[in-house]
């Protein structure tokens, strides 16, 4: 089992350990709701290190990374992140991806822990005939997450230490955008993305620093009530925002458009997997659902339409911001006929129990715009 540079931290702190994609990692050190909470509230500082970077550079990188994946990469400003999708040559997915152009011809891919081997594979696989360097940097390279409303506050005050030193002003750093910084000397990106539908900050390093900047958010975000935050918070966060997860709404046998990802998919131009990207009319497609009481759908839950099986649920959970149950599931489009009506009644089958949900769109939760 692979271990986060960070493990000592994690230790000292308290966290009790799962293993994640082959990691042993945090997954809470309080509660999990003191921890969804602080994030909502406060922000919670997370250690991501188990994800999977992979370098891209040289004189090919665009027309490689418009072969290679389900995006157009060639007006993507030097500075800017870009969610983008990894298919199969049947169009299913094998991984949803962050890439961030950090150079003219110079790229980061941030592919999910699970699916490091497979994605690296793939990427240095479809290289071949291209002027480009596909290196797995993972092994050499630390992320840390600070997540919440109080993230930005927390930065500039690192920024005013002399710690912290952007390229450009802080405040400049737009969500889905990244850029160069020293963190005490050592160069590290700062990235405004995040899985947890608040405003938020990555710092991508290299393993010596971890630790340096993990203290460093928890010392300076204490007095803000910024706290380490675990996995289980993170799932609950990123279920509430509507976001997917790879092994739940994502998989190889899943099409872009069926998981609401059809935007993703490049209308121009040929890509691996272009042909088969189209799912069949009748294919199921993710919706969101919304029950009453405490009873929490799980994966793997039937959702039932007038006793007939319509649909599964794929994640789900009581909501702690919301106080209500809320689930994702794959549902066939024949049973969301009257959903324009006001949205349609279905039924999840809670351990013999038909549970009343209402379809709904995604995010459940939504916090105030980003700057």
């Amino acid at each position: 089992m692979r271990s986060s540079p960070l493990e000592p931290a994690h230790e000292a702190a308290g966290a009790t350990f799962t293993d994640f994609a082959g990691y042993r990692m945090p997954v809470r050190y309080s509660s999990d709701l003191a921890e969804h909470h602080a994030v909502r509230q406060a922000a919670g500082v997370f250690d991501l290190s188990h994800m999977a970077e992979v370098g891209v550079v040289g004189p090919d990188a665009v027309p490689f990374l418009d072969h290679a994946l389900a995006g157009s990469f060639g007006a993507m400003p030097v500075g800017r992140a870009k969610y983008s999708l990894l298919l199969a040559e049947d169009g299913g997915i094998l991984d949803d991806l962050v890439v961030y152009r950090t150079g003219e011809d110079v790229f980061l891919v941030v592919a999910n822990a699970a699916n490091r081997s497979v994605a690296v594979s793939a990427l240095q696989d479809r290289s071949a005939g291209y002027d480009v360097e596909v290196s797995d940097d993972s092994d050499t390279t630390a992320l840390v997450a600070i997540q919440g409303p109080a993230a930005a506050g927390t930065l500039d005050a690192l920024v005013v230490a002399d710690r912290l030193q952007p390229e450009t002003p802080l405040d400049e750093l737009r969500y889905y955008r990244v850029l160069h910084a020293l963190f005490d000397g050592a160069e590290v990106l700062v990235a405004r993305t995040g899985y947890t539908g608040e405003d938020g900050f990555e710092i991508y390093s290299g393993t010596e620093v971890a630790s340096s900047i993990w203290d460093a958010l928890l010392e300076t975000g204490a007095d803000r009530g910024v706290v380490p935050a675990g996995l289980a918070a993170r799932d609950t966060l990123r279920l509430e925002a509507g976001m997917p997860l790879y092994g739940h709404e994502l998989s190889t046998d899943v099409r872009p458009a069926q998981a609401g990802l059809g935007r993703v998919v490049a209308t121009s131009g040929s890509f691996v997997g272009d042909a088969g990207v189209q799912p069949a009319p009748d294919a199921r497609v993710l919706v969101g659902l919304v029950t009453e009481g405490r009873r929490a759908p799980r994966a793997g839950y039937d959702v039932v339409l007038d006793g007939t099986v319509v649909g599964t649920v794929t994640s789900g959970a009581l909501s702690p911001t919301l106080g209500h149950p809320v689930a994702m599931a794959f549902v066939d489009p024949s049973a969301l006929a009257t959903v324009a009506d006001g949205g349609q009644v279905l039924h999840i089958d809670v351990r013999g129990t038909a549970v009343p949900s209402t379809v709904t769109s995604f995010p459940f939760y939504r916090r105030t715009p980003r700057g």
